[in-house]
């Protein structure tokens, strides 16, 4: 998508939100941001990426030139964002900046305020009014929707797709940002073309440089991975990981990441985790693998059993609104294509926790960011509606609850 001249009214939203948060607050989050961005190549990508709408809102509030189609979602959510702040009351003022503040907050992001208020716009458009009861009233629930005399509560939950694998990506970027200058080092003594296959039967949790400092699961791979070049052994393995050291043999590879990493995707699959570092004519690729398949999509079926219990009141029909965050175009296309948040949103509501649950949507950043293009989904969400719920055919309600598949 190309960008195109920002207009003012668009600035003017993000300046509004900004000074509405408080303009010493927000400097100091995106400074933090950008020194948290240094701390390596592949990592700080990765939270910048992460932090997308805050670095789309910055962008915005200083008069970029020329703005993406993404950013312009996010401008419009700001405009909603500081109206909803000017309807609530005071108390609910202060729930809501609350919220606001507390994405701005270590690893944090505003994903969660900006998932709310894209789900109310969503159902806005639909005929509904909208009430942000979560923020004027203090309920469990988000949002209170109506339309012809039908009533529904709204919860509107952030996921991320992290608690379903056993690698974790943060931490697979951590480890390739350490090793990165070594394997640069060994490459100039050892030109060629090599494939490292690291297969983690126990998994690469991310805890952060502090915590990982000594001992750690990922400051011992590290180790592992020295270790195994130094001595130019092929292989090393234990219980907690398995490497081999191998020649890449993909044919015809180039020596950058950009030309080689659509040929190793297609090698390895989606689950893999990929990296690849090049010096010269040397090239040497990383590829990780946990020690059984990603459950992405069985994770958001028990956080909806662990949180519908207290986030719905069970008065009336309830609609839980999953947004699966730390997905990326592929991953996110094969949860639905493979049906799987479909098999686990239908296992939830025949659970007893989901008596009260009308519907289940589900999300992600193509959406929120309007970048779904080819891959979107029926009204811009995946819908599974309860069949066995009193409300289920209810005409009113139909638009947010009628299944999207």
């Amino acid at each position: 998508m190309r960008p195109t001249t920002c207009p003012p009214e668009h600035r003017d939203s993000a300046v509004r939100f900004v000074e509405r948060v408080g303009a010493e607050v927000w400097s100091a989050r995106i400074d933090e941001l950008r020194q948290r961005a240094t701390s390596g190549p592949r990592m700080g990508r990765v939270l910048l990426q992460r932090h997308a709408v805050e670095c789309a809102i910055d962008r915005l509030r200083r008069g970029a030139a020329k703005i993406s189609p993404a950013e312009i979602c996010i401008a419009h959510l700001c405009a909603d964002a500081v109206a909803l702040l000017d309807a609530l009351p005071q108390g609910g003022q202060a729930r809501m900046l609350a919220a606001i503040r507390q994405g701005m907050t270590g690893e944090a992001t505003l994903v969660p305020v900006f998932h709310l208020l894209r789900t109310a716009a969503l159902q806005r458009a639909r005929g509904f009014d909208v009430a942000a009861t979560g923020f004027a009233e203090g309920t469990p629930f988000d949002l209170l929707i109506s339309r012809q005399g039908q009533e529904a509560e709204m919860a509107c939950e952030v996921v991320s797709a992290e608690s379903g694998r056993d690698v974790h990506r943060g931490a697979w970027f951590r480890l390739v940002d350490r090793i990165d200058p070594e394997l640069q080092t060994w490459l100039a003594d050892h030109p060629g073309r090599y494939l490292l296959k690291i297969t983690l039967p126990n998994g690469l949790k991310d805890a952060g440089d502090a915590a990982d400092a000594e001992g750690g699961l990922l400051a011992n791979l590290h180790s592992r991975i020295s270790g195994l070049l130094s001595t130019q052994k092929r292989s090393d393995h234990d219980e907690a990981a398995v490497l081999r050291l191998d020649p890449l043999l993909i044919a015809a590879a180039q020596a950058d990441e950009l030309g080689l990493m659509p040929r190793l995707r297609e090698e390895f699959g989606p689950e893999a985790h990929l990296a690849v570092t090049a010096a010269g004519n040397g090239v040497f690729v990383l590829a990780a693998r946990a020690g059984r398949e990603n459950e992405v999509a069985v994770a958001v079926r028990r956080h909806m059993s662990e949180i519908a219990p207290h986030r719905l009141s069970g008065v009336r029909p309830g609609i839980l609104a999953m947004f699966i965050e730390d997905t990326d175009r592929t991953e996110w296309r094969g949860l639905r294509d493979r049906l799987e948040l479909e098999g686990e949103a239908r296992q939830f509501l025949t659970q007893p926790h989901a008596k009260a649950v009308v519907a289940v949507t589900c999300a992600s950043r193509l959406e929120l960011f309007g970048m779904a293009g080819d891959d979107a989904v029926s009204d811009g969400e995946l819908r599974f509606r309860n069949q066995a719920h009193p409300a289920a055919k209810s005409v009113g309600l139909a638009p947010a609850v009628v299944s999207s598949v």
